[in-house]
């Protein structure tokens, strides 16, 4: 009989860690940093580096729901929404977490409204983001508020173009926010 295996977990790097010293840490953490763009990105998220930290995760949203059409790339909802989540993991500060989700709102229906595109699975993902987006500036100082919430009723606007109903659907979250009334 063959002995099963268990899957590596959290627990075995943590125990594995005490052996490290300050030195073999920091070689660790160079290591990781050197081997991706996504934990370099986490990093300088975690350790507040750099003028802009959500660069990065803009970039990521921004290929992801605003393809090159003329290349064939294709958009991927879901790993746009990943670069919001992995911003999270690193920091998560709420300002940032909201300025992520509009932006991805502002992506999606622009694009959508530039190629005229007709996926009822990206428009979907694109309304449950307008909702995230709202529950997320409202939880903001009244401040930072304003522009946030002007910037999504633009996207609003725009989404009117869509087809789909998008534009009605966010026209009721706006509303159960009574941020603004729809014409």
């Amino acid at each position: 009989m063959v002995a099963r295996k268990k899957s590596t977990s959290w627990s075995d790097v943590k125990a594995n860690l005490n052996n490290f010293d300050r030195a073999g840490l920091l070689g660790l953490i160079q290591d990781l940093y050197a081997a991706s763009k996504d934990n370099q990105a986490f990093l300088h998220a975690r350790l507040s580096l750099g003028s802009d930290v959500l660069k990065p995760y803009k970039l990521t949203i921004d290929s992801c729901l605003w393809p090159d059409v003329f290349k064939n790339q294709d958009t991927s909802a879901a790993k746009a929404k990943k670069a919001i989540s992995d911003y999270k993991k690193a920091i998560g500060q709420p300002d940032g977490l909201a300025e992520l989700m509009v932006f991805y709102c502002e992506r999606a229906a622009g694009f959508s409204d530039e190629v005229s595109l007709q996926d009822e699975g990206y428009f979907d993902a694109l309304v449950r983001m307008f909702g995230q987006a709202l529950k997320a500036i409202d939880t903001l100082p009244e401040g930072l508020q304003p522009d946030l919430f002007a910037r999504l009723d633009e996207v609003r606007r725009i989404s009117h173009n869509l087809g789909y109903g998008v534009g009605d659907d966010m026209d009721d979250l706006l509303a159960e926010y009574g941020i603004f009334r729809p014409q």
